[in-house]
């Protein structure tokens, strides 16, 4: 595989062409060819990204057939990421695929069996993981110091705008809150059992609180919905251990909490390294096109896995387990909708 890698992209809208395009275009890149079903969308992408009419295609066979790809990004619907998915991993192509990877676990285990099968990476979009202050609050929990962790507490809302025409949470549960049934066993190991409860405000103003046991006893909820402004931070989470706590809010700022002596009335009172609270957040004054969301660490992973490096990323097996726990997490709010 020569450098740079040749990647074929399908599904060119607004997602993308504002997050995934343009960071994995910083990577060794270079957008061999585009397909998606708008001519408009192919034109607009294609003169974004520099790619000549006649590698703009409108069947996403046409493009798997080509001979010039090394690899292939995908960005559209769950069942589009399945039909294509397969497809492109019986023709042995590295694959991103935006989560979700499929409507049901079931089909999302079918794309971990036969990439498994092919020996053909496939990288899901859980970019959670890869977001800064989310790394490094994961390899704080990971690290020993830290211990076991005891709960998770989070919340992780939007808005109404997912039903301006139709009270349908299907796009809110696999497109918003699959991140979540990722991150959280991503920070806190396997998860043994799933509950819902739920509340709904109004038609399209849904509240879940999301209630989870763990392997190693303990437990957690996770607080998600639909009802409030996304003009405000619509994200938090914590994890306690023994005398040991760290937040991350925002999506940028991290607190971690240790055992400190009380300081009140102590004139040696200091910051002790060892002891005290540690804080971080981003420089976003320096003059560098810094992503702390996640997208171009997750497609770095990608572009390094396409090449062959073996590295630890999410994958479609992924993607199944966080949407096996989704579905038994619906299923709980439904049966607690009529009781």
């Amino acid at each position: 595989m020569g450098y740079p890698l040749r990647l074929g992209w399908i599904g060119c809208g607004t997602h993308a062409n504002e997050m995934l395009l343009p960071q994995v275009t910083r990577h060794d890149v270079v957008l061999q060819a585009i397909c998606d079903i708008s001519q408009e969308s192919l034109a607009v992408t294609g003169r974004r990204y520099g790619v000549a009419p006649q590698d703009r295609m409108t069947d996403w066979r046409d493009l798997l057939a080509r001979t010039d790809i090394d690899a292939v990004g995908l960005a559209m619907g769950p069942q589009q990421h399945y039909d294509i998915g397969l497809a492109a991993i019986a023709r042995g192509s590295p694959l991103f695929i935006e989560k979700p990877p499929a409507p049901t676990s079931l089909q999302a285990q079918e794309l971990a069996d036969a990439a498994k099968v092919r020996g053909v990476p496939v990288v899901l979009g859980f970019m959670k993981r890869y977001s800064t202050a989310n790394r490094i609050a994961a390899n704080v929990i990971h690290a020993p110091e830290f211990g076991e962790t005891a709960s998770f507490l989070g919340q992780y809302m939007t808005a109404p705008t997912y039903f301006a025409k139709d009270v349908d949470y299907t796009g809110f549960y696999l497109h918003h809150c699959v991140h979540y049934f990722d991150l959280i066993p991503h920070l806190m190991g396997e998860v043994t059992a799933v509950s819902a409860r739920r509340h709904e405000l109004e038609p399209g103003k849904l509240l879940l609180h999301v209630d989870f046991r763990f392997r190693n006893g303990g437990i957690g909820t996770l607080v998600m919905g639909t009802h409030q402004s996304r003009g405000t931070p619509m994200e938090w989470w914590q994890v306690m251990g023994d005398h040991r706590r760290i937040e991350v809010r925002n999506l940028h700022e991290v607190r971690y909490f240790r055992a400190p002596p009380f300081k009140v009335s102590r004139a040696d009172a200091t910051l002790a390294e060892a002891e005290d609270t540690l804080v971080w957040e981003p420089n976003f004054t320096v003059a560098a096109n810094e992503d702390h969301k996640g997208y171009h660490a997750i497609l770095g992973d990608f572009v390094r896995a396409a090449r062959g490096e073996k590295l630890d990323f999410p994958d479609a097996a992924a993607g199944a387990r966080a949407l096996a726990l989704l579905e038994q997490a619906i299923a709980s709010a439904e049966a607690d909708q009529h009781r």
